[in-house]
């Protein structure tokens, strides 16, 4: 190729016409739309801790399969894990089977594999530091003690992702909030989890229709502790 041939590919590139300027706008938004997206709730396996406090973001998780449609039906990086599309997005939901303190194994993984930008990402994990029925999503954020959050920034290397704190209650002391959190829901909070757990499932929804701003503006609904 000629200097000159060089000259006139250089013009071609920066000379665009409204329509083609128009065009490409349409590429790059259709290339951000068809990112996937990620939810994980955090939980530990096994029916012993089936029906905890702890085990939220499980079921947080599991009744978003049920508004999409979708079953648990493979294992993959130490997660059990199923997808679908909604809104034309290819979603991910996960429960990682490693027990909670390494929730980060999976979730590493996972982000590697899909190719999950971390704007795309949703940790939803129970959170002793805000009342039960409580959500509070956030676009980053540190892990205030979560073990499970911890595991996950570590692997991540960034607390720069969103997450969903699911309020379970309030405890006082470390290990006091240990043993709480390891313990299912008291009869009146278990008349209230089904709609709690719609709700979270909503601003889940409202979080990839709409983005995480708008999200929140719908379901932070109280102050921050």
């Amino acid at each position: 190729m000629t200097d000159l041939d060089k000259l006139f590919d250089a013009l071609r590139g920066i000379m665009h016409t409204p329509e083609q300027s128009e065009a490409a706008d349409h590429v790059d938004s259709a290339a951000s739309e068809s990112q996937p997206y990620l939810i994980v709730g955090l939980g530990n396996p096994g029916k012993d801790y089936r029906d905890t406090r702890h085990n939220i973001g499980f079921m947080l998780v599991d009744r978003l399969a049920e508004r999409l449609n979708l079953s648990f039906t493979r294992t993959q990086f130490k997660a059990l894990i199923t997808d679908g599309r909604s809104q034309n997005q290819r979603i991910y939901l996960a429960k990682p089977q490693t027990f909670m303190n390494a929730s980060g194994q999976a979730v590493g993984a996972l982000v590697k594999f899909y190719k999950i930008p971390l704007k795309n990402l949703l940790i939803a994990y129970d959170d002793v530091d805000l009342p039960f029925d409580t959500i509070r999503m956030k676009p980053s954020g540190g892990s205030a003690g979560h073990k499970g959050m911890t595991s996950i920034i570590q692997q991540l290397g960034t607390p720069d992702f969103p997450r969903l704190r699911l309020g379970v209650g309030r405890s006082f002391g470390s290990r006091q909030a240990a043993d709480y959190v390891l313990k299912p829901f008291s009869k009146e909070e278990s008349e209230f989890l089904t709609s709690y757990l719609d709700r979270a499932a909503d601003a889940a929804l409202a979080y990839l229709r709409e983005g995480i701003q708008q999200a929140m503006t719908e379901y932070n609904r109280s102050s921050e502790p």
